[in-house]
């Protein structure tokens, strides 16, 4: 088999994948509208988006860094982090609580690009050592305690009032940066080069593409994706919260490669990363109905388990049917 053809089965394979991650996410919306009084509710729908924007964003940053062949764990450390510092700076407003977090998660970002480019430190040693050190610089900061905003100023307004009187700022904010992710990566140079990476980096660097650069931009920008998703977190909760954002990684994982996204990187798409961050959430939604309902009784740390199990599986698919497009 030649490589044009390999190519086309490869784009043909990611084409279906994200497919059907869309047909899941209809077939479950369908049957929890089907099965639930209120699960179309605009209640019901609102809080699922508000809460769930902060997978969102955090999955759509992961989801470049795999792209390229990388992998980020230190997100939902860095997402404590910087909810604990957006908290710290509420009494200035959201003018500079917001710009503050996504700041520090970009310097975040940035240390992990140095690490992993310039240093040639693998991306899964490389981000679990920032993993842990934001997680520890997290309590450190905070006294291993929850930090109080400051309810005076406009900043709780990002997480608890809503654009025009019709939907959450946390949603409009994470619909904005769905799509600049889009565009930079369907509509630029950088996007192809985001993917060139990922299907062979010593190639990329043969055609003289800015592979270092790209792969510094693409840890920054799930930085920032993790520091925005802080400020959600504070805003939304009315605290920095030091000790959240445990798992966060896997659900973005999760989400990234539900929608498609090879492992080894090289194929992705943003759209179907959210379909995957929307269709996860959406199996813990349906499984609080459940709870209502009383027909199971889950507590919330028997969440962690279905999104490991959820991953695994995901996981095991994606390698098996890699593996059966490669010996075809």
């Amino acid at each position: 088999m030649d490589a044009a053809t390999f190519d086309l089965r490869h784009m043909l394979r990611g084409s279906s994948q994200n497919i059907g991650v869309w047909i899941a996410l209809i077939a479950l919306i369908a049957f929890g509208a089907w099965r639930y009084d209120n699960f179309a509710s605009s209640y019901n729908i609102s809080s699922f988006l508000n809460y769930n924007s902060m997978f969102i964003v955090i999955s759509v940053g992961m989801c470049f860094v795999i792209m390229t062949g990388g992998i980020d764990l230190s997100v939902g450390s860095v997402a404590a982090f910087t909810s604990v510092c957006a908290a710290y700076l509420s009494p200035y407003g959201l003018e500079l609580a917001l710009p503050g977090g996504m700041l520090a998660g970009a310097l975040i970002g940035l240390l992990n690009g140095f690490f992993v480019v310039a240093m040639r430190i693998p991306p899964f040693i490389a981000t679990l050592a920032t993993m842990l050190g934001a997680k520890g610089g997290a309590l450190v900061l905070s006294g291993a305690q929850t930090i109080a905003v400051d309810w005076t100023s406009n900043f709780t307004k990002l997480g608890m009032d809503k654009a025009w009187g019709v939907l959450p700022w946390t949603i409009v904010i994470t619909l904005v940066v769905i799509v600049v992710a889009w565009a930079i990566l369907e509509k630029t140079p950088l996007g192809r080069t985001i993917l060139a990476i990922g299907g062979g980096e010593e190639a990329s660097l043969l055609m003289g593409l800015s592979v270092a650069r790209t792969k510094f931009f693409v840890y920054v920008f799930s930085g920032s994706c993790a520091g925005l998703a802080g400020v959600f977190l504070a805003s939304g909760f009315g605290a920095g919260q030091p000790l959240e954002g445990l798992g966060w990684e896997l659900s973005a994982i999760a989400s990234v490669v539900v929608g498609g996204t090879l492992l080894t990187g090289g194929l992705g798409s943003v759209t179907a990363t959210v379909a995957g961050a929307l269709l996860l959430g959406l199996v813990f939604n349906i499984l609080n109905f459940e709870n209502g309902r009383g027909t199971i009784s889950l507590s919330a740390y028997w969440q962690l388990v279905v999104r490991g199990a959820f991953l695994f599986l995901v996981i095991v698919l994606q390698t098996r049917l890699t593996k059966n497009l490669e010996d075809t």
